[in-house]
């Protein structure tokens, strides 16, 4: 069977705001993957935004990758691939994430000196507009981990590879760890992330349960509760709706980071979340993302 690669160029904003409404599809079929990265360091407006297919592009494909944009979608080209490339092609355009003490990369790339290292591959939902999100949650998690705070108990909501979970179980190895999606996709997703960075599958210490569940609604999660450290990197809308589970879900003076919000929507999401007894520890801004620390008043 044929790969194919269709591709445009677009604008930085473009190509994140539509990263951002394939995210929020719900219905998205999971076998074209999208992705989007600068064209060149010194044009960092430049973009480009490409879909990867393992078959002839339909009209229902093209119009699924177009229905993202707003207004009029770009022109894409589309080239085939010989089938042995498409991985290797999709992961030539994902930078890896060089955050603290963390160095994040696909296969393609080699693993750094001196870094904690995690592989993680392209074709496995790495790399689809969350460089920024991602990369601002490893720094939260070095931060609240350098300012000695004791996390026994950690649950990352919404994981996608596993990613955020892998570096809260190297931060703090001896806590009880688990991780939840509401895609049932995400369990092979992560059992094979976890398999490449030599990452236990399971209950216990030193090793990490994966669940498949729509926020807290799980009774996994529910049993394990209450948290010292909740990790979620999804979406604004969903954030605001968890705020009360994620509340009653968490200890006194235990800790939340936040992300996968524009700084346009922090104001909301800080709201919803005061009300419910958080403080802001720490934010910040990667481009046009909002990282938050949150910390719940004891």
């Amino acid at each position: 069977m044929s790969s194919w690669k269709l591709s445009a160029h677009v604008s930085q904003g473009t190509a994140k705001a539509a990263l951002e409404a394939q995210e929020s599809e719900l219905d998205w079929d999971a076998e074209i993957v999208v992705s989007a990265c600068e064209i060149a360091p010194d044009k960092p407006d430049e973009w480009a935004f490409e879909a990867w297919l393992h078959r002839e592009p339909e009209p229902s494909d093209i119009a699924a990758i177009e229905s993202l944009f707003e207004g009029s979608a770009p022109s894409f080209t589309s080239e085939k691939l010989p089938e042995t490339d498409w991985v290797v092609e999709s992961q030539k355009g994902v930078p890896p994430i060089r955050e603290g003490r963390f160095y994040v990369h696909t296969p393609d790339h080699a693993p750094a000196q001196g870094a904690v290292n995690f592989v993680i591959p392209a074709s496995l939902a790495f790399g689809t507009g969350q460089h920024e999100t991602t990369a601002g949650c490893l720094g939260m998690l070095d931060a609240i981990q350098t300012g000695t705070h004791t996390v026994h108990n950690h649950a990352d909501i919404g994981t996608g590879t596993g990613l955020l979970a892998f570096a809260a179980m190297e931060l703090w190895p001896k806590a009880m760890a688990i991780a939840s999606d509401v895609d049932p996709v995400c369990v092979n997703v992560v059992t094979e992330n976890a398999r490449l960075n030599s990452v236990a599958i399971g209950d216990g210490e030193n090793a990490l349960t994966m669940v498949i569940a729509d926020g807290m609604e799980h009774p996994a999660l529910l049993e394990r509760a209450p948290f010292d450290l909740l990790i979620a990197n999804i979406l604004a809308g969903p954030l605001i709706d968890l705020a009360p589970s994620f509340a009653k879900a968490l200890a006194s003076n235990g800790h939340i980071v936040l992300a996968g919000l524009l700084e346009s929507q922090e104001k909301d999401v800080r709201a919803a979340y005061s009300e419910h007894g958080f403080r802001l520890e720490r934010r910040d801004v990667r481009g046009d993302w909002s990282i938050l620390w949150l910390r719940k008043q004891s």
